[in-house]
């Protein structure tokens, strides 16, 4: 849940790395009416720089780039992301060897879809891939490692460099809150939503203070944070790269 709309409508943000800016347009616009908001790269320089950016759910990545194969391109992501999280790629293609969809698939792609195509099947994959997606993060992982920021849900216990920090059983799941939706840009009601049912003295004190004294407890400087970060207007995002 990266962007709003003008109907404060939150719209899933997708990534779309794609040399073809007439195709492009066109897959923006009528994705665009279907609940999802793309963000356009036309090489893979740029499509790795952005794929940087807080709230992206799925990648569409096609296969002829001018300045690096997608096959590489697909590599590259997967190495980027490492272990803290993983976003959907889906494969485009304009080649008809099944060689390259095997190949795609073997190294990390999550569909593969042959050009031309219809937007229809385009907005069904996307569909079924995001929701494979979203089984599989209903049964997070009980030890989140974040480069040298360690959640250990079962002790329920977060280390840094191997030291213990201090916080609140509430400031905990606050935390394991950002952890689980690592790179989703979240609003304060989203965050409070995602820990009702447990303590709920978030109610009584602003949710900002709260995410001071998790900085103070996680960050090297907590004026400066690169764990937590602040989304003007919105609220927060866990960054999925750190340290």
């Amino acid at each position: 849940m990266a962007i709003q709309s003008g109907d404060d409508v939150w719209m899933q943000q997708l990534l779309m790395i794609e040399d073809d800016v007439r195709l492009a347009g066109m897959v923006a616009d009528y994705l665009g009416q279907n609940g999802f908001a793309v963000v356009h790269a036309p090489d893979a320089r740029s499509g790795l720089e952005r794929l940087q950016t807080p709230g992206i759910e799925l990648v569409i990545l096609d296969l002829m780039l001018p300045d690096m194969d997608g096959l590489q391109v697909c590599q590259r992501i997967r190495a980027l992301l490492g272990s803290a999280g993983q976003i959907p790629v889906l494969m485009l293609t304009a080649k008809g060897d099944p060689m390259d969809r095997i190949i795609g698939l073997e190294i990390g792609a999550d569909d593969y879809l042959p050009k031309p195509f219809e937007p229809r099947e385009l907005l069904a994959r996307i569909k079924a891939i995001l929701r494979r997606k979203n089984h599989l993060n209903d049964t997070p992982p009980q030890h989140m490692q974040f480069g040298s920021l360690d959640i250990d849900r079962d002790a329920r216990r977060v280390s840094v460099k191997g030291q213990a920090c201090e916080l609140t059983s509430y400031q905990y799941d606050l935390l394991v809150a950002l952890a689980e939706r690592a790179g989703r840009v979240l609003t304060r009601d989203q965050i409070m939503e995602a820990v009702r049912g447990k303590e709920l003295e978030a109610f009584d004190r602003s949710i900002d203070v709260h995410m001071g004294r998790i900085r103070a407890a996680i960050e090297d400087d907590p004026k400066a944070p690169q764990r937590i970060l602040t989304v003007r207007g919105v609220g927060y995002v866990f960054a999925r790269h750190q340290d």
